[in-house]
């Protein structure tokens, strides 16, 4: 296959493992920070304009604009640019930069009180749909909650709870879009979907019905990208096709879901194979593959949800936990550190320090010092890193994990998560002294014993 020339084969090309292709094609980097470029022209301007748009939205109180009409989905809204001939790297969640969308099917109530908290009318005759005719994901769990959880939902005992919105932390193995293309993982999907037993039983039907909704999904985000112009059907043939390819992946996911976290998963080494490959080759100089990745970047600090108020108060900077998960070491205690891994961390000088994408280091005593004398420097210069032990989670995990929201690790491509709930402590406390009854309404909550 043409796309994959130059590349070491190997089990990656047989079966969906991107960690074997990986492990095949990483080019481990143990120098300096000498190489790494400033942020091109392009560049410079588009986040120029930018930082005037996000200017403009902290003046409108924190929300630029919403579409109150278009519940979002993956091809809901036409394509968006910020400004079409500089941007190398397209795509934006609705048809303009920070315009945000309804996700009604998250929550009818939520989206309805998201936009009426900043001036927008929610359309009436969709609010009656979804009232009729269309079952949210918070009617789906309401279903699901036993009479004991509404109780201790409603007395406060556990607030966070998943019923506004999806609540995840998501991480989907978007590396696979540009490793493989759409027709490949479509045909992998359907060859599961043929395996499974004909016995019409409630497990098969699940399952079943879950991998239709994921091929569809595929065929739905391959519609998307070409109406941006892009045939993603097959695999990436360029540095940037392949961060191309990857964005497309991130940008439906965060097109369907609002959840807690969507994080970007480890994709700086994967992409650092493709940048290599075109360094060699002359296709690409240093300052156009730093360019690629901080357009990438430039496009993740534009994703946003509609929230409402109360969650902004809760979650201070309307954050989105894109988290990418840098360095490491591989099971045989290999660095996992590459040119890119650099160049992710020159965005925070090239665009400005910032919360988004969550910039996480994998920490071993294993790195290049080099690296880690530059992960320090990066900390002092802007605050915006944070890190974790890989020493300690690799042996769990193994090394193709990322970090979902802040802190917890997870396989990519094999697992997920779901956002766990806040116990309130201190009326906990009292529930133990009080005999399990709630201090304000008086009912028996807790497990009935004996008061102190």
């Amino acid at each position: 296959m043409q796309s994959w020339h130059g590349f070491i084969g190997g089990w990656w090309q047989r079966d969906i493992d991107v960690r074997n292709f990986v492990q095949k094609n990483i080019t481990p980097y143990s120098g300096n920070a000498s190489f790494l470029s400033g942020p091109s022209e392009r560049t410079r301007l588009l986040w120029r304009r930018c930082q005037q748009l996000i200017k403009e939205e902290y003046q409108r109180g924190g929300v630029y604009d919403i579409d109150a009409d278009t519940p979002i989905t993956i091809n809901s809204h036409k394509p968006g640019y910020i400004d079409q001939d500089l941007e190398v790297i397209v795509g934006l969640q609705t048809d303009y930069p920070l315009k945000r969308a309804i996700q009604v099917y998250g929550g009818l109530r939520t989206s309805i009180r998201a936009c009426e908290a900043y001036g927008y009318k929610f359309n009436p005759e969709m609010a009656d749909l979804f009232h009729q005719y269309l079952r949210t994901h918070n009617e789906g769990v309401f279903t699901a909650y036993t009479p004991e959880m509404r109780l201790a939902r409603r007395v406060g005992i556990i607030t966070g709870l998943p019923d506004a919105y999806g609540r995840g932390r998501i991480i989907g193995d978007y590396r696979r879009v540009p490793l493989y293309g759409v027709a490949r993982l479509i045909a992998d999907k359907q060859h599961d979907l043929h395996k499974l037993s004909t016995a019409m039983d409630i497990g098969s039907i699940s399952q079943r019905e879950e991998l239709f909704d994921q091929i569809q999904a595929l065929k739905d985000m391959q519609a998307m990208a070409f109406d941006y112009g892009y045939d993603i059907s097959q695999p990436a043939g360029t540095a940037q096709e392949a961060v191309q390819w990857l964005y497309f992946a991130y940008l439906a996911a965060v097109k369907e879901q609002n959840g807690a976290a969507m994080s970007l998963g480890r994709i700086s080494t994967f992409l650092d194979i493709y940048l290599q490959r075109d360094l060699e080759r002359g296709v690409i100089n240093e300052e156009q593959a730093q360019e690629l990745i901080d357009q990438l970047v430039i496009k993740l600090r534009l994703v946003r949800h509609l929230r409402t108020p109360e969650y902004n108060q809760l979650f201070a900077g309307d954050p989105n936990w894109i988290t990418e998960a840098i360095g490491g070491c591989d099971v045989n205690g290999r660095p996992l550190v590459t040119k890119t891994s650099y160049r992710i961390l020159q965005t925070l000088y090239n665009l400005g320090p910032s919360p988004e994408p969550n910039l996480t280091i994998l920490w071993s005593q294993q790195l290049p010092r080099p690296f880690l004398e530059f992960c320090a420097q990066v900390s002092i210069d802007t605050s915006a890193l944070q890190y974790e032990n890989d020493d300690l989670m690799r042996p769990i995990y193994g090394d193709d994990y990322g970090i979902a929201c802040c802190v917890s690790a997870m396989v990519m491509g094999k697992q997920t998560q779901f956002f766990g709930a806040r116990c309130n402590l201190a009326k906990l406390l009292l529930y133990a002294i009080n005999g399990g009854i709630d201090e304000i309404t008086g009912k028996q909550v807790g497990v009935e014993m004996g008061v102190y």
